[in-house]
């Protein structure tokens, strides 16, 4: 086991409810550890600044119910750079900082295995509402974000009955999406548009103008924002063009954006996120790093950062040749593993929306 005396714990990228509870577990239970938790401000950027301070139970007791991140969030471009990531760890060094836990994003784990290579055992934990770490079925805030998400497209459904339209809702996600197409299902939306898979605009405006028809008084079409147009202009905004040229229904544009970022965390999230932080602290103290905690069929474990790394870039398809065979025989075929099991699951989720569409 390793001897740790002080371990730092930071935020990056977006924020997501859920990141608090994860900071009072990491506190928690590396006080009953004997490891005492610096608080990093603003993450990376913070690291480079020196903006610390200490966190005890008594400071993190109220948290876990908090949206947001008491420890703030935000991006560093000065970190991506040698001169930025010296000065991190010369701050580390200073402050006596033996390890990180680093809450956060795909960008968070390059991070964090970048200061793991340099000689800070770091370990990143997925925060992010999107879900769009594919090495891990869950990402702490995904629930909180569909909650809100599928709250909002509800009363918008309201509005949309008292008025006899439409309405196309963006939603986020990034490149990714779930979230569309987890409130398309809990929500009834007529239509679900996602980056994963193909859009059959031609079908969705036919089920519109036969549902109107039909009597039904209001819609609602769901888009992820990363479904674009060939020319990368967003595809949501000109699917709420096309909607009343084709059909003649009212189409009205809403785009929820960073509403559903914020709020109280759902259980799911408080539950998940205080799980994560506790693992994240026992593997630091058990001499591992570069790994990023993940949820998978409800049971926590570890991959190791770079293949998750791995697994996200042939997941976007972007993953070279070279990159994907200097990976052992062993490491490739979970690689490939966990990203057919992303898609596997993306296209039942499409197929449900497809079936309950109404």
């Amino acid at each position: 086991m390793a001897t740790f005396r002080k371990i730092g714990i930071l935020s990056s990228g977006g924020d997501a409810p859920g990141m608090n509870a994860c900071i009072k577990a990491v506190v928690h239970r590396a006080k009953e550890m004997g490891v005492e938790v610096i608080g990093i401000s603003n993450g990376y950027a913070g690291l480079i600044n020196g903006d610390l301070t200490q966190l005890t139970t008594h400071k993190v007791a109220n948290i876990n119910g908090e949206g947001g991140t008491i420890l703030y969030s935000s991006r560093c471009p000065e970190f991506k750079t040698e001169q930025g990531m010296q000065t991190a760890i010369a701050t580390c060094r200073r402050n006596e900082i033996d390890a990180l836990i680093c809450i956060g994003g795909d960008g968070t784990f390059r991070g964090a295995t970048d200061m793991t290579i340099r000689g800070i055992p770091s370990i990143g934990i997925p925060g992010t509402i999107d879900n769009d770490i594919v090495a891990t079925d869950y990402t702490i805030g995904f629930d909180t974000a569909l909650n809100t998400t599928t709250y909002m497209i509800d009363n918008l459904r309201d509005t949309c009955e008292s008025h006899n339209r439409l309405d196309v809702v963006e939603v986020m996600g990034n490149r990714c999406g779930q979230i569309a197409l987890y409130s398309a299902i809990a929500s009834g939306a007529v239509a679900v548009a996602i980056p994963e898979l193909p859009f059959d605009e031609e079908a969705a405006i036919k089920r519109i103008a036969d549902l109107r028809r039909a009597g039904k008084r209001n819609m609602i079409v769901v888009v992820a924002e990363g479904k674009k147009n060939e020319d990368g202009t967003k595809y949501s905004e000109l699917l709420a063009k096309k909607i009343p040229e084709l059909t003649g229904v009212e189409t009205k544009f809403a785009r929820l954006a960073h509403t559903v970022r914020g709020g109280r965390p759902t259980v799911r999230d408080r539950v998940s996120a205080t799980r994560m932080g506790i693992a994240a602290v026992e593997a630091l103290v058990a001499g591992k790093s570069n790994l990023v905690i993940c949820e998978r069929d409800t049971d926590i474990e570890t991959i190791d950062i770079s293949l998750a790394l791995a697994i996200q870039k042939l997941h976007h398809g972007n993953l070279k040749e070279e990159e994907l065979a200097s990976l052992s025989e062993e490491d490739r075929t979970f690689v490939k593993k966990i990203v057919a099991r992303r898609h596997n699951v993306t296209v039942q989720l499409y197929e449900a929306a497809a079936d309950i569409c109404m």
